[in-house]
């Protein structure tokens, strides 16, 4: 059974060593060993950002000729869209939660500030998601293919206000581009006080003398490279996202696109397509029961796009016809995710926990309405899961004290018998028959509460909410690690603590790994959110007051077991 046990525990120390050293290698800017990540975007590459598209069915910057078939195949010319008399400007837009850039090449959003939540290096800085610029490349476009129709690199007109006024609960802006290929095209953009959801309406007016059959695309188009601020002491997903109500969520990694391994489904009459990242996310989406085509390309080097492909079915001469989408553009908050559209809350990604995740969400989201303070929540939250788990917690630890307690005379008989390794496991086990212990007694318990304390530190490590909210004295920010390292210090302290309390392994390498593996882990949360090192030592400080009691009620004084080197 201690074999058992010893084999379990080098299999975490290894995993944790694995992990550690990967992600020492992203920190000290080498290439990860394990988990590699996208080739960083370089000034010559970023400049493709000023004609992004997937490649095919969406026009590109190479783009100088127009095939003659119809349909999903066919390229429009950005030669054509060059004549238009329109000059490209950028215009500026502001709402009481969102300042905006749009280009009047296209009607594109090439600029996403967030006035309400702080950058991730300088928290006196608004948020910037959505960017052009020879640093990173992340915009939002849409346009017309199946002939040489308007593009995103079609020059348009602007009309309309560029600021929300008191008063004002909506803010509409129209961007007309002039007869390409027989075909007007008008988006109006609608925002919303208090709003991250923009909706934009596509309206196309035939000016010509035939029947024309569009079909309107809608992507994001973003670099590879992991955002800007992020731990390398912990992982988070950056990348594209499709999802429809037969497969649900489907991540893609960024690699896969450049392998062209990327799975997800392609058509489905419901869903959206979003990018990705931690806390923050944009998404497209279409009206329920609308066809469409979902894609994922490769659009340049370390330049991806995700997007939709819809018909608009035939165009009479004269005839006007319009669809509407949403594009979302904004933080992860899971409640205004829920109603914007089915699924949309699973862009804050909790992996497999999900089940679990949740609810757990739903309760800190109660505690914090209660108590206004998202610090205090997690400690709230935490005491209510130890509360529920109080009774398995009573059972490993009153197995740990009668451990404890037959201790000294599992010491003198492995001492007596060193020279009979053989001997002293039968002699070993026919101790625990006779004492009724179960050596794994204290194990099973908390294993099985291991996927909620999992789910929890998801649900810590992904809430946007936990970004600039204080808790107590020095901790002004939830998300970023203490400045003064404090709660680390404090956490390793705790974790010594417990350690010492618990019964000392038989074995002398086994205890000395006992030891170690608290000084390890306890580096890692040094670089930690500040949340979740408070979630981990309020877990240790209600265990170690738990195990206290239950020794002290079986009549096991309670005794640190330091460690012999």
């Amino acid at each position: 059974m201690n074999d058992i046990r010893r084999t379990f525990l080098w299999v975490i120390f290894g995993f944790s060593m694995v992990l550690l050293w990967d992600q020492w290698q992203i920190y000290n800017g080498h290439k990860a060993t394990f988990f590699p990540k996208p080739v960083a975007a370089t000034a010559e590459n970023t400049a493709a950002s000023n004609t992004p598209a997937a490649s095919g069915s969406v026009p590109t910057a190479s783009s100088t000729a127009t095939t003659t078939a119809a349909g999903p195949s066919q390229v429009p010319s950005s030669a054509a869209a060059s004549n238009a008399a329109t000059s490209r400007e950028r215009i500026d837009v502001s709402t009481d939660v969102l300042k905006l850039r749009f280009d009047t090449e296209g009607g594109t959003l090439l600029f996403a500030e967030f006035l309400k939540y702080g950058d991730l290096v300088d928290s006196k800085k608004p948020f910037v998601l959505l960017d052009e610029s020879r640093a990173r490349v992340y915009v939002a476009q849409t346009g017309l293919i199946g002939g040489s129709f308007a593009s995103h690199k079609t020059p348009m007109k602007f009309t309309g206000e560029q600021a929300l006024k008191d008063g004002q609960n909506e803010l509409v802006l129209n961007f007309e581009s002039a007869d390409v290929g027989g075909l007007k095209l008008v988006k109006t953009y609608t925002l919303t006080r208090g709003s991250y959801a923009i909706k934009v309406n596509h309206q196309v007016i035939n000016t010509g003398s035939a029947a024309v059959s569009p079909q309107l695309y809608v992507q994001l188009v973003r670099d590879g490279n992991k955002p800007e601020g992020e731990s390398a002491f912990y992982s988070t997903f950056t990348g594209p996202a499709v999802y429809t109500e037969a497969k649900k969520y489907q991540k893609i990694e960024f690699t896969d696109i450049e392998k062209g391994k990327a799975e997800f489904e392609k058509n489905a009459p419901q869903g959206y397509v979003a990018m990705v990242q931690h806390y923050f996310a944009s998404a497209w989406v279409l009206p329920a029961n609308t066809v469409r085509e979902n894609f994922a390309r490769k659009v340049d080097t370390n330049l991806y796009s995700v997007g939709m492909i819809t018909p608009f079915n035939e165009v009479a001469p004269g005839q006007t016809k319009a669809l509407e989408a949403t594009l979302f553009v904004g933080p992860q908050e899971e409640k205004m995710l829920e109603a914007l559209t089915p699924g949309l809350e699973l862009v804050k990604d909790y992996g497999w926990l999900t089940v679990l995740a949740k609810p757990l969400y739903w309760l800190l989201d109660r505690l914090y309405g209660f108590l206004q303070n998202w610090g205090w929540a997690i400690v709230a939250l935490v005491f209510l899961l130890k509360l529920a788990f109080y009774w398995l917690n009573a059972k490993a630890y009153a197995s740990m004290a009668k451990m404890k307690a037959i201790n000294p005379k599992i010491m003198e008989m492995r001492e007596r018998l060193k020279d009979n390794p053989q001997q002293m496991q039968q002699e070993m086990m026919r101790i625990y028959r006779e004492e009724k212990v179960n050596p794994m007694g204290g194990c099973f318990p908390i294993m099985v509460q291991i996927p909620v304390f999992i789910a929890l530190y998801w649900v810590l490590l992904s809430s946007v909410e936990m970004r600039n909210a204080p808790w107590i004295g020095w901790i002004q920010d939830l998300s970023a690690p203490d400045p003064y390292f404090i709660l680390p210090v404090v956490m390793t302290l705790s974790t010594l603590l417990q350690t010492a309390l618990n019964p000392a392994p038989p074995d002398p390498m086994q205890a000395k790994l006992m030891w170690f593996m608290p000084l390890i882990f306890s580096v890692m949360f040094f670089f930690f959110p500040s949340g979740l090192v408070l979630y981990w030592i309020t877990n240790n400080i209600l265990s170690i007051a738990q195990q206290w009691m239950i020794n002290t009620r079986m009549g096991v004084p309670p005794q640190f077991n330091l460690p012999k080197f």
